[in-house]
């Protein structure tokens, strides 16, 4: 039986294991947390998102983020540090700006995301997984009227490639979502996803790594990943201490990179070269007083890039990206952005004195799109890079990295590495 290993128990780690296992591999997950879904994976917007995958990268980003630099609150906030990899990042971002690279990375992102849709509604079906999970879709909203125009208008490119995307009036929108009569006055539009859905990603992700356990996947944690070792044109082990400082040699035959934001440093180590940034994202959690007037599924506010998921009796904000490097520290300027637009929009819903404030750091590729698929090195994979978009992406582009490894052709048509196009 092959043996592999992955690194990294997040969502895009232990969907990696589950499904290896499913196909008979013999896995071992490390990480070094005390348990799965501890960083990005823990407490995210909740979406389901396939009518998102608009990649930051756009033709207007670059006249947006001019106008957000020095902004505390900005949804996209570059803060310019010596970063060698902050730059070939910032310089790679602005080339996927170009209209002809924006529509091919959200038709990418489009069609990964819609296969890991469904491969996680059969997932769900499969392993009876609770997870406050919704079937309402998603609803984005507009304040200015010129920036609903632009959506519409953008929004006919997934149309247009079998993506369901309903541009709604005011009225409309209430009447699907009625959490918006409040702040209804103060919109000019809303563009409905009818298939979007939402769930909390980090409950779904536990109890996944339960089942997987039971399943014969062995789970290492509090092991501090040190280094790949390569020998030739291939990984040959990888250096791990545990938290008694204890360093021990892992081997397998084949290795997964799923380490998130911390993927770049350590495939560099290994001589592979992966463009990722950590974007710092933020999210609220807080307990809903006023159950009916809460939405019924998940509502984006556009222009300000901030979510509303309800999940279970809690409402998750979420949004914003900041990138500042690997810092992890609570901005409460952006703490508070979160909370102040929730209220404007929902006044009554929360128990406002009772919020808990989190971050972490999303793996942005400058595309948006992740990087899947067998490295350089011939037994070293990568599924990393997710950004935004890991809970949405995640199930798909495990169970299509699970094909790769065992010889079989993916059932989605993506740029994966080292894999002829469909």
């Amino acid at each position: 039986m092959k043996r592999v290993l992955v690194l990294g128990a997040g969502i895009l780690g232990v969907h990696t294991a589950y499904f290896l296992r499913q196909r008979g591999y013999e896995v071992t997950v490390v990480d070094r947390q005390p348990g799965p879904a501890l960083e990005t994976s823990f407490a995210n917007g909740s979406q389901i998102s396939v009518s998102q995958s608009d990649p930051w990268a756009s033709p207007h980003a670059p006249f947006k983020i001019l106008k957000w630099l020095g902004k505390e609150d900005a949804p996209l906030l570059f803060r310019l540090r010596m970063d060698v990899n902050q730059w070939r990042w910032g310089l790679r971002f602005l080339y996927e700006c170009l209209p002809s690279r924006a529509e091919h990375n959200t038709l990418q992102a489009m069609r990964l995301s819609e296969y890991s849709r469904r491969t996680l509604q059969a997932l769900r079906h499969e392993t009876g997984i609770e997870y406050d999970h919704a079937e309402a879709g998603i609803m984005m909203i507009h304040s200015n009227r010129a920036s609903f125009d632009d959506a519409a208008e953008a929004a006919q490119l997934l149309i247009r490639n079998g993506e369901r995307r309903d541009v709604l009036t005011v009225a409309e929108a209430v009447k699907i979502e009625p959490a918006l009569a409040h702040t209804a006055p103060t919109l000019a539009g809303a563009i409905y996803a009818p298939n979007d859905e939402s769930g909390d990603a980090y409950k779904f992700t536990i109890a996944l790594a339960k089942l997987a356990a039971k399943m014969g996947v062995e789970f290492r944690y509090d092991m501090t990943i040190k280094r790949i070792e390569r020998e030739g044109g291939a990984v040959s082990g990888v250096i791990v201490t545990s938290s008694d400082g204890k360093g021990e040699t892992l081997t397998a035959d084949d290795y997964v990179v799923a380490l998130g934001s911390y993927s770049t440093a350590m495939l560099a180590g290994a001589g592979v070269d992966a463009l990722i940034y950590p974007a710092k994202g933020y999210s609220a959690t807080l307990p809903i007083v006023n159950k009916p007037g809460a939405p019924l599924g998940s509502i984006t506010d556009d222009e300000m890039k901030i979510v509303f998921t309800t999940i279970g009796d809690r409402l998750r904000i979420a949004g914003t990206a900041e990138l500042n490097g690997f810092d992890t520290t609570l901005n409460p300027v952006r703490c508070e952005a979160l909370t102040r637009r929730a209220k404007h929009h929902f006044p009554d819903l929360c128990d406002w004195e009772s919020v808990e404030y989190w971050t972490g750091l999303r793996p942005a590729t400058p595309s948006n799109l992740p990087i899947i698929g067998q490295s350089r090195l011939k037994n070293l994979y990568l599924n990393t890079g997710h950004g935004t978009l890991g809970w949405t992406e995640g199930a798909g582009s495990a169970k299509a990295l699970a094909d790769i490894i065992a010889g079989s052709k993916p059932e989605v048509d993506y740029e994966f590495l080292g894999q002829p196009r469909a």
